[in-house]
């Protein structure tokens, strides 16, 4: 049984780490989308300066653009997507231009595979029947949740490109799973709990205008509540998630200079690390709550 864990738990590890070479793609794709889209509109927000070559969304398209290098453009053989042996055979090289490849291919990518077997390793349910079905629907939210995490971390947005999809997806695992169960708990308890933390962010967005929560935080606050599956649940995210964040933020921002507090820190990245411990410990964070502290 042991032996057949391990196996398991490096088959996922090996499945993210190839899911992670694809979150590399789609959100350095993503990001090049909107700065193009910025240039043709002129916005003054743009900070991109003008391609040397002549650069269209297309070459950038999710399904149909080929892979390149960021910084020649040259079109990359097999040979030089491996993930994470490329990068190290190549030592963080384009093979053809020679610049640096950032770190943060190969970091992602083990980064990825690490969450897939950790999901496994800690998934609290049996992999069968229904169980097996959440199970690959929380696959499919890792791969969402390392995209958002990671262009938030970069970027300071959580995109309705990412969002929206999630959203749906979310959505229909809960439809799913109430024809599954045939329980009216099934379905209204995920909308209560999206409810719940919506309306919480979208109130703090409003009062703040936007200075203490992004309007990307609050968009996302729906898929989560739909993933998290109960209105305690969905709190339990915002929880752990704020816990998160102070733990990580506050020292950074204690050892900065005075305009420290003024920095923005995203909070994307902690709703989704709040939300994948969630789906993972949620019943026996609330079980030892209530034997602690009740």
């Amino acid at each position: 049984m042991t032996v057949m864990i391990a196996l398991y738990a490096v088959s996922l590890f090996v499945l993210g780490v190839l899911w992670g070479s694809f979150v590399n793609a789609l959100v350095w794709r993503l990001h090049k989308q909107e700065e193009l889209a910025e240039q043709h509109l002129g916005t003054k927000t743009s900070k991109v300066k003008k391609p040397k070559v002549a650069e269209k969304s297309a070459d950038y398209s999710i399904l149909r653009g080929r892979s390149m290098c960021p910084h020649c453009r040259r079109r990359l053989a097999a040979r030089d997507l491996v993930p994470v042996l490329s990068w190290l055979q190549l030592r963080g090289k384009c093979r053809y231009c020679h610049k640096p490849i950032s770190r943060e291919y190969p970091l992602v990518e083990l980064l990825t595979g690490l969450i897939f077997a950790l999901f496994y390793l800690g998934w609290p349910f049996s992999l069968s029947g229904l169980h097996l079905i959440w199970f690959l629907y929380g696959l499919v939210y890792l791969v969402f949740f390392v995209a958002l995490a990671v262009y938030d971390a970069k970027w300071y947005l959580l995109p309705d490109r990412l969002v929206f999809p999630l959203t749906v997806v979310a959505l229909s695992q809960v439809i799913v799973s109430s024809i599954w169960l045939q329980s009216w708990d099934a379905l209204w308890q995920p909308f209560a709990g999206a409810g719940i933390i919506f309306g919480f962010f979208w109130t703090i967005f409003q009062i703040s205008k936007g200075e203490w929560i992004g309007g990307g935080d609050v968009k996302l606050a729906v898929s989560l509540g739909l993933i998290a599956g109960t209105p305690l649940r969905a709190l339990l995210v915002v929880f752990v998630a704020s816990l998160l964040g102070t733990i990580v933020s506050l020292p950074g921002l204690l050892a900065a200079k005075k305009d420290g507090w003024t920095r923005h820190v995203p909070f994307g990245p902690y709703l989704l690390a709040g939300c994948f411990l969630v789906m993972l410990f949620a019943d026996r964070i609330i079980d030892w709550y209530q034997r602690t502290l009740l």
